[in-house]
């Protein structure tokens, strides 16, 4: 893989950016296009496929923010130098060839590409088809901005394949493919992982849990589960399941006044068989299945259950492995709950909507992994390296 100097890179992305603002009507006259053609169905999947005003400036301030971060190439993780004379530097190095694979997000075409570009890799986009005339319109752009900086257009490439093509290319790649990432529901992971002869990286699913103590604050608790089930329904980090702890002083006030807060906010409840027996009239889990779920839509799930052992023993049963959450004033009882929890990442008083790259610190992101490796959580710029050992000798031989 040719290295590109970080000043060339720099330049590319601020060419970007002037070619977003100066061909934002054209983006979102492109994108209006596949507004009309998507039948709203699904809303989730309608509302990651808008692009407005709003939507092209995050995409510029995306750019933006990783163009002002260091490039992660080259950078040194451990140098030392044995007994035997050997100087070993162990660096970052760009993976290679990444392929993300996408549903209705316009903006992936810009996060996925602007990481993988500064981090020197090259990228193939392979966005659904209810978004191809948003993400033919940002590829011209990523290729204005190439060419304007005398790169080959090949860096970012959008591919305009059909499923049985697809599969195809993910089990015969015609170039070797170092990183594969499925970003989408759980029909498009398991198609990935089934097809591809590559690493793949699996991201995009929630089903976040949220577990209310006995030692909560109930404002607290209401506030949060709130803002993390219906401030953005379409994210992989919203609220799908909220346990409560029987032991909660008052617990069938309280189960009943979550009940009225989520109705008022047309939220569709369904509950388990234990808060049927409060809230006799409500919706009952149809089977196990549903905990499994994740919803992406205004549903969500009021279960109880019989202290932080069991809600700990059920999150790691039945969540995703993405979000989860302790509502608690007890905060060695939080710091036991966090560390048993495994998810990629855990709250103490805190919506599960933070979970992403810009919240957490990180700016624009690839993907939320949940996977193990080669990283969890967030994949922002310095997680989009790998590693290579320079070995220095003098003629040095093994014995």
């Amino acid at each position: 893989m040719k290295l590109i100097k970080s000043e060339v890179k720099n330049s590319v992305l601020k060419s970007m950016m002037k070619i977003l603002d100066k061909r934002r009507e054209e983006i979102i006259a492109a994108n209006k296009k596949d507004l009309d053609a998507f039948t709203k169905e699904d809303q989730a999947m309608y509302d990651r496929l808008i692009v407005n005003d709003k939507k092209v400036d995050g995409m510029i301030q995306s750019v933006k923010e990783v163009m002002d971060q260091d490039d992660p190439v080259g950078k040194t993780i451990e140098h030392k130098k044995l007994d035997t004379g050997l100087d070993i530097t162990n660096k970052t190095a760009p993976f290679g060839n990444i392929m993300i694979i996408y549903e209705s997000r316009p903006d992936v075409t810009i996060e996925a590409a602007v990481l993988a570009f500064k981090a020197n890799n090259k990228i193939y986009l392979k966005g659904g088809k209810e978004a191809i005339n948003s993400n033919q319109i940002l590829e011209e752009c990523w290729h204005e901005a190439l060419k304007e900086n005398d790169l080959e257009k090949d860096w970012i490439e959008l591919l305009h394949l059909d499923r049985t093509k697809t599969q195809e290319f993910l089990k015969n790649p015609p170039v070797q493919l170092d990183l594969i990432v499925p970003r989408g529901g759980e029909r498009l992971i398991a198609f990935v992982k089934e097809h591809a002869t590559g690493a793949v990286l699996v991201s995009g699913r929630g089903n976040n849990f949220l577990y209310v103590s006995k030692n909560a604050d109930m404002e607290v608790a209401k506030k949060v589960m709130l803002n993390a089930k219906i401030d953005k329904i379409s994210g992989c980090n919203a609220l799908d399941k909220v346990l409560i702890d029987k032991n909660l002083p008052d617990f069938e006030n309280k189960v009943k006044e979550l009940y009225e807060m989520f109705s008022q906010n047309k939220v569709n409840i369904l509950v388990d068989d234990d808060v049927a027996k409060i809230l006799p009239d409500a919706e009952k889990i149809p089977s196990e299945d549903t905990w499994y779920e994740e919803f992406l839509a205004m549903r969500i799930v009021l279960g109880s259950i019989d202290g932080t052992n069991d809600a700990i023993e059920k999150i790691n049963k039945y969540s995703g492995g993405h979000s989860s959450v302790i509502i608690t004033k007890d905060k060695e009882e939080a710091a036991t709950f966090m560390e048993q929890v495994d998810s990629a990442a855990v709250y103490h008083n805190a919506s599960t909507r933070f979970t992403d790259g810009g919240q957490m610190g990180a700016g624009a992101e690839l993907a939320i992994s949940t996977d193990k490796l080669h990283h969890r959580g967030p994949l922002g710029l310095k997680q989009l390296v790998t590693n290579k050992y320079y070995v220095l000798g003098e003629g040095h031989i093994r014995e």
